[in-house]
């Protein structure tokens, strides 16, 4: 073999291997965030949580604080992070750009780089409330936050934003003909004309749950869950959606046109489906919550967009990480996680089960679709035994392309 041709092959071995160690990277990571609220007295330590979390390969996480233990937990894993700034901070904020810039030198500057904060939510779903203070708040607090990152050097690191419920829209079907509240239009318009200005998401807390709720007789529970249904058809579009959420999100894109903007995304910053709840709510049991959120995480792993959107794969958080005991509210409230506080799962995912039954029958007794950790507790034995599992395939992967590639320069 000549001395040039050894060294084309000696980078061709170099550059093929790297491409798998990507490959083989990429594939194992969840393209779905998860919501990590802390409203309970009994959830584990947070080095724990981060355990968990990597051997679920979600990068992705959303706090509803800044809460410093979770953030130096999870330094130098590469977990992707949104935290908060509480409803309770607004005025100040919004009133004090040097409130503002001691938070960011708080919460924020003092975990980059080892911890990726990616975003900052001002506020959540304050449109939901009778404030008008609190509205009027908002957007200058945001606007306080940005210039603080944007002052220690760290806008381009860290975008800006606030989570809204869908119940800012007025009018959610057809699609096409999603537009906000009248009354929240002098808010809301400002806000996406910051997120133009800035390159931020516009997040929405969206759950098809409550509609299947408030009107189980009507609402077809199929659709609700991504399991097959005939679907319903946009007549202005003509566009066919097989789910709620979908259509959701397309009427907030419509939404944001008819106020002038077609350069802002959206995100769901929370979705999800109760595994228990009380007596007149309907729906919720842990068969819904393993189809809703198994089918849902197949759909994101697919890198699927909307009808309207179908090269924008969705982008979304889902709620919740734990069952919170101390949440207030109706029982569902406390019954949204994946996991009880102790590691175990509260139901096994079959994720995109597609059975068609309407039931609901997402949850499986075996490991099926590719979220295999949730069959196991963050804290047994056969949990590090899935995730070794995990990296011994990879390396097998590796080695036989290893092998393969040395034949093909022997050849």
């Amino acid at each position: 073999m000549g001395l040039r041709h050894r060294a084309s092959s000696l980078l061709l071995l170099s550059l093929a291997l790297g491409l798998a160690v990507a490959l083989v990277s990429v594939s194992a990571q969840q393209k779905f965030g998860i919501n990590y609220g802390q409203i309970a007295n009994d959830l584990p330590d947070p080095t724990r949580v981060a355990g968990l979390l990597q051997s679920m390969n979600v990068n992705k996480v959303k706090l509803y604080d800044a809460d410093p233990r979770v953030l130096t937990a999870f330094a130098n894993t590469g977990v992707e992070f949104i935290i908060a700034v509480g409803n309770e901070n607004l005025q100040t904020m919004a009133a004090s750009p040097a409130a503002a810039r001691q938070w960011v030198a708080t919460h924020v500057q003092p975990y980059i780089p080892a911890t990726r904060i990616t975003c900052v939510t001002v506020g959540n779903e304050v449109f939901s409330s009778n404030d008008t203070v609190m509205m009027s708040s908002l957007l200058p607090a945001m606007k306080a936050v940005y210039a603080a990152l944007g002052g220690l050097g760290l806008g381009s690191q860290v975008t800006v934003s606030s989570a809204h419920s869908v119940n800012v829209l007025a009018t959610s079907f057809p699609p096409s003909s999603g537009a906000f509240r009248e009354d929240l239009a002098e808010y809301i318009q400002p806000i996406l004309d910051f997120h133009g200005q800035t390159g931020s998401p516009f997040l929405i807390n969206a759950y098809p749950f409550f509609a299947y709720k408030a009107n189980p007789g009507s609402v077809s529970l199929p659709y609700v869950l991504f399991e097959p249904n005939p679907g319903v058809r946009d007549p202005n579009t003509n566009l066919s959606y097989d789910n709620m959420l979908y259509a959701q999100i397309d009427a907030v894109y419509a939404a944001m046109k008819a106020m002038g903007h077609t350069d802002v995304g959206v995100r769901i910053s929370e979705t999800g489906w109760p595994s228990k709840g009380d007596e007149d709510e309907t729906g919720a049991t842990v068969q819904n919550a393993a189809a809703y959120n198994g089918n849902l995480m197949q759909r994101i792993a697919m890198s699927q967009g909307t009808p309207l959107k179908p090269n924008v794969p969705i982008d979304v958080y889902v709620f919740a990480l734990f069952n919170e005991d101390m949440k207030p509210g109706p029982t569902s409230e406390r019954n949204y996680g994946l996991f009880y506080p102790n590691g175990s799962p509260v139901y096994a995912i079959t994720a995109g089960s597609g059975s068609g039954s309407g039931s609901g029958s997402g949850g499986g007794s075996g490991p099926g679709g590719p979220l295999n950790p949730y069959y196991t507790s963050m804290f047994s034995s056969s949990s590090k035994l899935a995730v070794s599992t995990t990296f011994l395939t990879q390396r097998v992967m590796l080695l036989l392309l290893l092998q393969a590639i040395v034949i093909l320069l022997q050849s």
